[in-house]
């Protein structure tokens, strides 16, 4: 399996089919402005905070824009600096904001107050997010038809769904929104989703109703963790309970347990492709990772090694994974190549953005291909700019 890694160089990829195209990858979703002490005090010592933005599809959006491929970034947001912001850094990144609904700027943005913690000690991350902007993002807002024009992936995440809810709104926006866009998506044009279940918005009663009618009517390819799974829908792993997965009594996990896994969502929702990312947290600054997917014809493919991340920060290390898979499916095809293209590009990706500093994957494919290289032939040279 490791010869696999060498089989693909991205870094030579023809991305011709996407030249002069509306974007061929489209999503939408929530940013928040991150404020992270710069002091390293505590959130409520500090005076002085970093600035950043943190949002798991515009994360997404823009490490598939730096490889390559032509992205969309969909939201409602204030019409102020901060909204401005938002727009700059996307644009920067390659990233089309054509389609952004400009709110008045008396709204407020979302916001993530997050503390970096160190063995022992936690992270610790605050939400303020009711009433965002993003939050009231609806049916009729954006002009779907010519967003997806030519799209060949459309994407969102669970988070997204659990902003109405979290706000105490009776009338589901987002979820409106995701309905309005997949009745005007183009032939051809997959669905995929990011379960990311988020109790901090909702429980998980609620997030089984509004969710499961979404993925059984219009998501092709699911993105998950074997724990969301259990908790929400009491799905085993092979020969592991539901229990026991949500209890924490997993041990080794054998291909045989994620090949089953995979069948009983393809079964229960009728998906066409899931991934599952799996993450090993032996302390804060030192984690391991690897992923899996399985389509519903039978191809599967596991990351050769489960692989250790010196930490800096983990957060949008699963959002940028997204975006290596979506890259290997996007770029060799919905088939057993791109989903084994998909897994390899995804952990070198979500590997070299962990080890830095906020959640936007400022990440290029020759870094992604050298370390790629480096699993099967090792070497650790320096890397020359």
């Amino acid at each position: 399996m490791a010869e696999s890694m060498l089989k693909y160089d991205i870094t030579k990829d023809d991305l011709s089919s996407f030249d002069g195209q509306a974007p061929a990858f489209v999503t939408f979703g929530e940013v928040m402005v991150r404020d992270t002490p710069a002091d390293n005090e505590r959130p409520e010592r500090t005076r002085t905070v970093h600035l950043s933005m943190a949002g798991s599809e515009y994360t997404l959006a823009i490490a598939l824009a730096r490889f390559g491929i032509p992205a969309s970034f969909i939201t409602r947001v204030p019409d102020n600096p901060y909204g401005h912001m938002l727009r700059n850094i996307a644009r920067e990144n390659g990233v089309s904001t054509d389609h952004i609904v400009w709110a008045p700027k008396v709204e407020p943005i979302g916001r993530f107050i997050y503390e970096l913690g160190r063995t022992p000690r936690k992270n610790v991350g605050t939400y303020q997010r009711q009433y965002s902007a993003a939050s009231r993002l609806d049916a009729g807002m954006v002009d779907w038809g010519a967003a997806l024009q030519d799209c060949r992936l459309f994407h969102t995440s669970g988070i997204s769904f659990g902003l109405a809810p979290h706000s105490g709104y009776t009338h589901n926006t987002l979820q409106a929104a995701f309905r309005d866009a997949v009745a005007h998506k183009p032939e051809g044009c997959l669905v995929g989703l990011d379960y990311n279940y988020r109790s901090t918005l909702w429980n998980v009663e609620l997030a089984r109703e509004i969710m499961t009618p979404i993925l059984t009517d219009h998501v092709d390819i699911l993105i998950t963790s074997i724990e969301d799974m259990a908790l929400i829908y009491g799905l085993n792993c092979g020969q592991y309970s539901a229990k026991q997965i949500v209890d924490g009594d997993m041990g080794h996990i054998e291909d045989d347990d994620i090949r089953a896994f995979a069948d009983a969502i393809h079964q229960r929702f009728n998906t066409k492709v899931v991934a599952v990312t799996i993450r090993y947290p032996d302390s804060f600054e030192q984690h391991r990772w690897e992923s899996a997917a399985a389509d519903a014809e039978g191809n599967f493919f596991r990351s050769p090694a489960v692989k250790p991340i010196m930490l800096w920060d983990r957060l949008g290390g699963g959002d940028t994974w997204n975006a290596g898979f979506y890259y290997g499916l996007l770029t060799e095809g919905f088939n057993a190549s791109g989903i084994e293209k998909g897994v390899l590009v995804g952990d070198a990706a979500t590997r070299i953005k962990q080890t830095l500093m906020f959640d936007l994957p400022i990440v290029n494919k020759d870094e992604v291909q050298a370390l790629m290289k480096a699993d099967v032939l090792g070497g650790g040279k320096r890397v020359a700019r």
